[in-house]
């Protein structure tokens, strides 16, 4: 059977068809998608509602693979709207990818409210992360905030963004900590060394030293394994 990815769903719905309310894009022409997902039924139901919202081109992707094929044949769409649960990669990585080849618009459709995941994403540079059980209301406010130029949280992830990358000290104080600081934390847990660190993040292993102390001071403990799993409760890493 071929492969979602590798054919193209194209709906094409005149322009005149829908009231101007229902159509977000805040140009006159049709706007263009891809969606990336593994599951069909979840795909067909993204794009019948893109449709309705006045999407003329659908691209469809059930993998990282097929979503990398399908980015470099299009060129940049107007909007990618794709999961991070993929079967062969990285989502976060693909939002990175296709940020940086010039794709304006990124919006995360997931299952997982996980903090980690959602600060990823934005860190990323998607505009949106909405929730695979959120209400169709839910889900075009989101895509319709994002084509007019605008960000969206679903309203259940959006606590998350507000606490920011702080992390609760010894002394239940939360204490701001930088996005380096968060790379080096999310590598000592992943249990790398200095060197390791250092090598990963084109540092010197002397930086990185340095920024283990400036966490240890701000979180009021010296100990690798205690400064992580303050993180990891403050969800800040995984």
């Amino acid at each position: 059977m071929a492969a979602v990815g590798l054919s193209q769903a194209v709906r094409s719905t005149p322009a005149g068809a829908l009231p101007a309310s229902m159509v977000p894009h805040p140009r006159e022409e049709l706007f263009s998608v891809l969606v990336v997902d593994d599951h069909p039924l979840l795909r067909e139901a993204i794009a019948a509602r893109l449709a309705q919202m006045g999407a003329g081109t659908v691209h469809e992707a059930a993998t990282v693979a097929e979503a990398r094929a399908r980015a470099s044949a299009t060129g940049p769409c107007d909007l990618a709207i794709l999961d991070l649960g993929l079967p062969d990669g990285s989502g976060i990585e693909l939002v990175t990818e296709l940020r940086s080849s010039g794709w304006p618009r990124v919006v995360v459709l997931a299952s997982s409210d996980d903090p980690y995941a959602v600060r990823s994403a934005f860190q990323a540079g998607a505009q949106a992360y909405l929730l695979k059980s959120a209400s169709p209301v839910v889900v075009t406010d989101g895509v319709r905030r994002v084509l007019e130029g605008g960000v969206y949280a679903d309203p259940s992830v959006a606590p998350v963004l507000a606490t920011g990358t702080r992390v609760a000290g010894t002394d239940n104080t939360p204490r701001e900590l930088s996005a380096r600081e968060v790379e080096v934390l999310q590598l000592v847990a992943d249990g790398q060394s200095n060197k390791e660190i250092g090598e990963e993040l084109s540092l010197s292993a002397l930086t990185v030293k340095s920024h283990l102390s400036r966490i240890g001071r701000k979180l009021g403990t010296g100990d690798r394994a205690q400064m992580v799993a303050l993180a990891m409760r403050a969800g800040v890493i995984r």
